[in-house]
Order: structure tokens, then C-alpha cells, then sequence
């Protein structure tokens, strides 16, 4: 439960960016949807949703899992974009790039943090929760990254997926684009997203490691 505390904060957090993310890049696509509806705005309030901002992170903490979630999805509509094929591409692209932000964001405030207190262990290293809110910061946003690329509707590598295939397999690709959303609740179900642990790892100890960080 302390871990979900500390967790919980970093993942609204990550989340929003990553929502304000897709609508600031829709508007220099040509589409003002977000903004006319008062979602280009990193207030969480609006875009959380119950579950997957709140019971969908506490459940997967509870059971080991890798520790995600999700706002409600900013408006866009694609028919404003200037160029709806390269418009999609970037406002799908936009968020996980936002959570590749924080992620360095983090990494760097860690290495910062860790010269100037003294380290990360030993006598006067950074505070515990410090350490964990920010370790936190930099996992989310790796976890954040590797299931938003998931080519699984309607997660943001979906619509990438979408433009890489001629278009009788797109158009294909779209009619099951409507089971996306049983195929996440049973990955879910069946292993709580484990298989982003040995990647999300790997990353986040790269990170560390050209931080300078041997965590």
C-alpha cells in the first residue's frame, strides 16, 4: 500500500502529460477539439478516469504487476488535420515521446539529487520515498511507453500499425480494432501486463547507468 501511495501520484502524473501530449500536437495538426472542450491542460481533474487512473494501478500493485494506467483519452478529430496520415501518426507518437520526456526528466533529477545530498545509500543518501517517488517516475514512464506502443486498438501503436499496412489489411485491422479492448482486459486477466517487466528493467538500467547511477 506504501508503494501504491508513493506510485500513484508519478503515474496520474505521467498519464496527464502523456493526454496533454496528444492534444497540443493535434492542434498543430489543425485539430482544436481538446481545447474547445478544456482538455489541453495538464489539471488532472479532467482527464482522470476512476478505472484506470485509480483500480487498474491499485490492482496491479497488489499483485506484483507492473504498476499502469490510463487517462480519459483527449479528444481529436482526425478530420481537422491538415494531413490526416501524418497528422495521426504524430498526435498517436505524442505521447509516448511525452512519457520518454519524463522519463529522462527523472534521470536526471535522480543524478542531480543523488551528487548533491550524497548518494542514494549510506549516511546522508536521498530520503527513501525520494528515492522511490523518483526510481517510480523513471519505471512508470518506461511501462507507459512499451504498452501505449502495443499494436492493440486503441492504444497509440495501433494507429501507427494502422498506416504501416496496404489498405485491404488495414481495413481488416480496423474491423477487429473493436475487440481491442477485451484482448487488454484479458491480457490483463491472464498476467497483469508481467511480460514489460524484463524490458522496463533492462531500460530503466540503462538509464540509471548513463546517469551514473548504480542503483
Amino acid at each position: 500500500m506504501e508503494m501504491l501511495l508513493i506510485a500513484l501520484p508519478v503515474l496520474i502524473f505521467s498519464v496527464v502529460v502523456h493526454e496533454f501530449a496528444h492534444g497540443w500536437v493535434a492542434r498543430t495538426q489543425g485539430d482544436n477539439t481538446a481545447a474547445m472542450l478544456g482538455r489541453l491542460t495538464l489539471n488532472p481533474i479532467p482527464h482522470l478516469d476512476p478505472l484506470g487512473s485509480v483500480l487498474v494501478p491499485g490492482l496491479l500493485a497488489a499483485v506484483g504487476a507492473p504498476i499502469l494506467g490510463w487517462a480519459k483519452p483527449v479528444p481529436v478529430n482526425p478530420r481537422n488535420f491538415r494531413d490526416y496520415k501524418r497528422g495521426d501518426i504524430l498526435v498517436s507518437l505524442a505521447g509516448v515521446a511525452a512519457n520518454f520526456a519524463l522519463a529522462v526528466i527523472f534521470t536526471i533529477i535522480l543524478a542531480i539529487v543523488a551528487r548533491v545530498i550524497g548518494g542514494v545509500s549510506g549516511p546522508g543518501a536521498i530520503p527513501p520515498v525520494v528515492l522511490q517517488m523518483l526510481l517510480f517516475g523513471i519505471q512508470i514512464n518506461f511501462v507507459l511507453i512499451l504498452f501505449n506502443l502495443l499494436p492493440i486498438p486503441p492504444l497509440d501503436g495501433s494507429h501507427v500499425f494502422y498506416h504501416l499496412l496496404p489498405p485491404d489489411l488495414g481495413a481488416r485491422y480496423r474491423d477487429v480494432g473493436r475487440y481491442g479492448m477485451l484482448i487488454l482486459f484479458g491480457l490483463l486477466y491472464l498476467g497483469g501486463f508481467r511480460f514489460l517487466l524484463a524490458p522496463v528493467r533492462w531500460m530503466t538500467a540503462t538509464a540509471l547507468s548513463i546517469a551514473g547511477l548504480g542503483i
